[in-house]
């Protein structure tokens, strides 16, 4: 496909990387000319510097014949502008616009071809909102992952000493859960991928990545770990667009506290939030979080836009007696190094962007992909489409399908009908199929796989 990227941003930079790496031909936009030339040095990419909303730019990067459009620029103003000017003056296929005020998007019919031509936003807040919340809602988990409209999961657990599977083959999970199906789709182990057999032994520090209906998902937990207790104090540092969300979303479920250092800010905040407490302060500062009993804390998230801020007020949380950490983390570099040591889980908000954006590139009806192990690996959904004449899927068992190396499938669905993955299972037309990658280089294999009815999306 031929692409252009607006924006060469966090986001705009790493979906460059990942898609420049499955030969596609992209070309980047931004008016920073020294970040254009930093990509240029490490991808196949070409580039264009200048105001991406303007048409003699977008022309410049060949908007002319281009299948898809993404906006991911700072501005959302820029990032609509360029969508219409993609529309009116090159009849661009595809438009994703990444869209942040939340004053856009509560008008639902702002955005179609007769106002603002965006064919799909993406809000990363909006979506690194849902993934906190998911994480507080599944005490003790490292990622949770909807497919199927959420009737399935994929969880990441990490194994701890105690947990009733510790030491202990997978075929025995069965054994232990006889009303429950589900199925271990991966294990990372010191980094390295195992693809898991009925034989294979789970290990304290191993961290599971295991898919079941949404129902089933506490059970299997259990099995695999200790249960924690369920949240009920949270403390939100930053009360920016991320921190003002979060505590919307949660505040009638939990206790809530938010800290924010502006204080013209604070007072919006309180206005805004019904029932959580806004504090004006530091979260760095030792005397606050001791007033503010921070040893009584359950879940502390450090949500500022200062990667070091969000690291520092963390490991001070921690050593404090906050039970758990969760730290928004920009920069990639210091997601590995500091996940796992004090902070329990980075999150990096362009990782949990780049997938909603994967699924509107990738070749064949894939209405899903999650970005996993820090782009690493892939979770894809993927729908089965032709008959057994036509397609390498549909009419065989699971065990007859030709998976390439490092890839599993882990559940489909039919309709309403959760189907863990077992070999005798018949793959019928419209199943969706929900597939791990340990290895993401694996995914033109996984198109070619299901190419029946090819369509770009």
């Amino acid at each position: 496909m031929k692409i252009i990227i607006l924006g060469a941003g966090q986001v705009g930079g790493t979906l460059a990387a990942n898609l420049a790496s499955e030969h596609n031909d992209i070309t980047i936009v931004d008016r920073d000319a020294d970040r254009l030339q930093q990509l240029q040095d490490k991808l196949d990419i070409g580039t264009v510097t200048g105001l991406a909303s303007h048409p003699d730019v977008l022309r410049r990067a060949g908007a002319d014949d281009a299948d898809m459009l993404i906006a991911v620029t700072s501005s959302d103003e820029v990032n609509m502008i360029a969508c219409q000017v993609a529309y009116s003056m090159f009849r661009t296929p595809t438009k994703i616009s990444r869209i942040r005020s939340r004053a856009y998007l509560l008008n639902d019919k702002l955005f179609c071809d007769e106002s603002v031509p965006i064919d799909v936003i993406i809000s990363p807040e909006q979506l690194v909102t849902r993934y906190i919340t998911r994480l507080l809602e599944y005490p003790g988990s490292l990622q949770v992952l909807d497919f199927a409209d959420g009737k399935v999961q994929l969880v990441a657990v990490k194994a701890y000493y105690g947990g009733p599977m510790v030491g202990v083959e997978l075929q025995e999970l069965r054994k232990h859960m006889p009303k429950v199906d589900t199925r271990v789709a991966a294990i990372f182990r010191r980094g390295e991928a195992i693809l898991p057999k009925a034989d294979t032994v789970v290990e304290a520090g191993d961290e599971v990545f295991f898919i079941a209906a949404k129902d089933h998902i506490m059970p299997v937990m259990s099995e695999m770990r200790r249960l924690d207790e369920s949240y009920k104090r949270i403390m939100i540092a930053g009360g920016g667009n991320i921190g003002e969300r979060l505590a919307r979303e949660i505040e009638r479920r939990y206790s809530v506290k938010v800290i924010e250092q502006n204080y013209g800010r604070c007072r919006a905040l309180s206005e805004i939030l019904s029932r959580a407490v806004v504090l004006h302060g530091e979260a760095s500062d030792h005397e606050m979080l001791t007033a503010e009993n921070i040893d009584n804390v359950d879940v502390f998230c450090a949500l500022t836009n200062d990667d070091e801020a969000n690291i520092m007020s963390s490991l001070l949380a921690k050593r404090m007696g906050a039970k758990k950490v969760i730290t928004l983390i920009t920069n990639p570099a210091y997601v590995d190094l500091v996940q796992g040591i004090e902070i329990d889980i980075a999150l990096s908000p362009q990782q949990i962007t780049i997938g909603s954006l994967l699924a509107h590139v990738r070749r064949g009806d894939i209405t899903n992909v999650h970005s996993l192990r820090r782009g690493a690996a892939e979770a894809l959904e993927v729908i089965a489409h032709g008959d057994s004449r036509s397609s390498k899927v549909v009419g065989r068992r699971l065990d007859e399908i030709d998976l390439p190396e490092g890839v599993t499938i882990g559940a489909l669905t039919r309709g309403d009908q959760v189907m863990i993955a077992h070999s005798h299972i018949v793959v019928e037309p419209e199943d969706h199929l929900i597939l791990f990658l340990v290895d993401k280089h694996k995914i033109k294999e996984v198109e070619r796989l299901f190419q029946v009815g090819f369509t770009f999306f």
